[in-house]
Parts: structure tokens; sequence; C-alpha cells
């Protein structure tokens, strides 16, 4: 059976002169999967051009009227552009005809109608954005990376089943390590919610390391790190910007003099090697996690290197059964979910008592 997965092609700070490349490499890299294009049918063969006659049989194009604009608020977006390229596509994903969706386009609103068509699984409050990075033991999963400010002990122990179930489907792991993003190991460390999610992990089936600290994740201490959105947005930026610093440092040590010149075409195989490790482009692609759906959220300044890698994230993962697993997780836990609610709801209860 092909794999069929939707595209806005319209999205990001580049649009079709880089989304139509990256997706043509990527179809010739992967036999075995079918593209539904998205956007303005005029630019989208433009920009296809010879290579529509080579591909018709594995690419549809649907046309779309509208656009969402990478500062356009997610309530605009939500409201009045119900057949932009990046509603279309999860609409697509939604009815079926395509497992998942790829967009390089506006965070928020990619998160706002995500959430609005797909619907939120049963079990799961929130939705969050994680990400495989790369580390010294393999890769780890890191989430939640901005979708949520902040987040209830309820949530990061949510986000680290999900977490738990996408590491499973990508590497096989029967029961991956879970770690909670904290300043420091020591279980009497961080503010009080992450000592009740802490509770909740331990007391759960996951396979709960306990506090890890930055340094960890790309050390792979555990497989998957879960924090609160913003605590992960900064961490991520912050790798990010490091790999560029490694990178820029390198650069210009080998290029001082003569002499490092000369060092540097001898070093130069290891330097590609070291390069291609620390290029962001091979990590691109962000999966929402807790939708009815696979939802790939690309980087907005995406060139065609890393828009590729975003889809073949996609591909991995629907490979890998991602949402399948996460859904009979849940299914199969549900109890524990329900003996939760009913915790947190006699808490609350005990709560307004004591206010009276």
């Amino acid at each position: 059976m092909s794999i069929i997965i939707s595209v806005d092609i319209m999205g990001g700070d580049h649009g079709p002169k880089v989304t139509i490349p990256a997706c043509v490499r990527f179809l010739n890299k992967n036999p075995n999967v079918n593209l539904i294009l998205i956007g303005d049918i005029e630019l989208i063969k433009k920009y296809l051009d010879n290579d529509l006659k080579k591909l018709k049989d594995r690419i549809e194009i649907v046309h779309s009227s509208q656009v969402i604009t990478m500062d356009e608020s997610p309530q605009n977006a939500l409201r009045t552009k119900k057949d932009s390229s990046m509603r279309v596509a999860i609409n697509l994903v939604k009815e079926g005809r395509a497992q998942a969706v790829v967009s390089s386009g506006n965070t928020g609103a990619l998160m706002a109608i995500s959430r609005f068509v797909l619907r939120m699984m049963e079990g799961i409050e929130r939705p969050a954005i994680a990400k495989i990075l790369p580390a010294i033991n393999g890769e780890v999963c890191f989430l939640d990376l901005g979708a949520n400010i902040e987040s209830s002990p309820e949530h990061l122990f949510q986000f680290a089943i999900m977490g738990a179930q996408l590491m499973k489907g990508i590497t096989g792991k029967e029961a991956p390590s879970v770690g909670i993003l904290n300043i420091g190991t020591e279980e009497i460390k961080g503010h009080e919610d992450i000592k009740k999610a802490s509770e909740l992990l331990k007391n759960s089936n996951l396979n709960f390391y306990g506090n890890v600290e930055g340094n960890d994740i790309n050390k792979g201490t555990v497989d998957v790190v879960v924090c609160d959105g913003f605590t992960g947005n900064v961490a991520l930026k912050s790798i990010e910007g490091a790999a560029k610093m490694i990178a820029f440092f390198i650069r210009k040590e080998f290029t001082g003099s003569l002499l490092t010149k000369l060092l540097g075409i001898l070093a130069y195989p290891v330097i590609r090697r070291i390069k291609s490790h620390l290029d962001p482009r091979k990590y691109n692609g962000a999966v929402l996690l807790g939708l009815n759906g696979l939802v790939i959220k690309s980087h907005g300044g995406a060139d065609e290197i890393a828009f590729y890698y975003a889809l073949e994230q996609a591909y991995h993962e629907i490979n890998a059964g991602v949402i399948n697993l996460l859904i009979d997780y849940l299914a199969s836990h549900h109890q524990m979910f329900i003996e939760k609610d009913e915790i947190k709801k006699e808490l609350n209860e005990f709560k307004d008592l004591n206010m009276l």
C-alpha cells in the first residue's frame, strides 16, 4: 500500500520555490510514496515544470485560493482562511486521503487549525510539539517545544506518554526511558508542578528515569525529555545556537592562515562528517502529538534540504505507526486516566471547601 502525504506548498518564508524542489527530491528517493500538493495550481505547475511529467502518477495537485501569512493571528487564520493551503492539507488527513500533513507555515495557525479539524485524542488534553534530536548515545525525543507556555503536572505526564510512544515506534524500544527536565537531578529540586509530575510518572508503567538536566539532552541520558513549552523552546534554540557557533569556529580556525587552510584540506573528511552531524537541517520537522492525525511542522525558514528532511520525518513516523501506538496505549490505559481525573476532581473539591 502506497503512503500518501499532503503538503502545504505555500507555507513558510519561501513557499513553492523551496517546497516544490524538496518534494521532487523526496519522491525520487522514496518510490513508494505519493504526494498531494496543495496551493496555487499555476504556481505549483510552474515550479514543477518538467518534473510533473516524470512524476505525474505520484503527484496530485489540489488548488487552494488562500495563504496564511507567517505573522497572521491563529484566530484570524482559523476563522477566515478556510480555503488556505494549510487548512486544505489538514482536511485531507481528516478525510483519510492522506496519512500525514507537512507544513512550514505559521506555527500558531497550524496548531489551532490542526486541533480544530483533527481534534484531540481521548485522554490527551493538550497537544505538544516534539522533535527528535541527535545525541551522543543515539537520538532523543524532546517535548514540549512551544505548544504550551505553561503545563500542569497532568499535561507533563501526558507529554511523557506521547514521547515514549513516539520513540517506541521510531526506535523499536519496548520501554523508552523518560526524564523530566529540571535544574538538578535531586528529587527535591524544581517547582511543585515538576515534583507532582514526577510522582505521576513514578506510579505509572512508563520507564521513568527521574530528573535530567540540560546537558543530558544531547548526551542521550534518556530517550525522552519532557518539559513545558516555554522551557523547551528556549532550550532548543540554545542547542541550535551552540551548533551554529561550533560550526562557525571550526570554519574560522581552518581559514585563518595558509597553514590552517592546508590543515583544513587534510582534515576535510573529518570536518565534513562533523558538519553533517551538526547540520540542523537534518533534524528539521517537529511532530504535533496528541491529535487524531499526523502533523509535521517544518521550520518556517527551511531551505530545500531542510524541508526534504521534514518530509522524511513524516514518512518515518507513518511507517512507525506512531498514531496507532498512541491510540492503543491510551485505550489500554483508559481506566488509569479515569482514576487520575477522579483524584484531580476530589482535590479540587477539597480545595474549594477549604476556601469557604
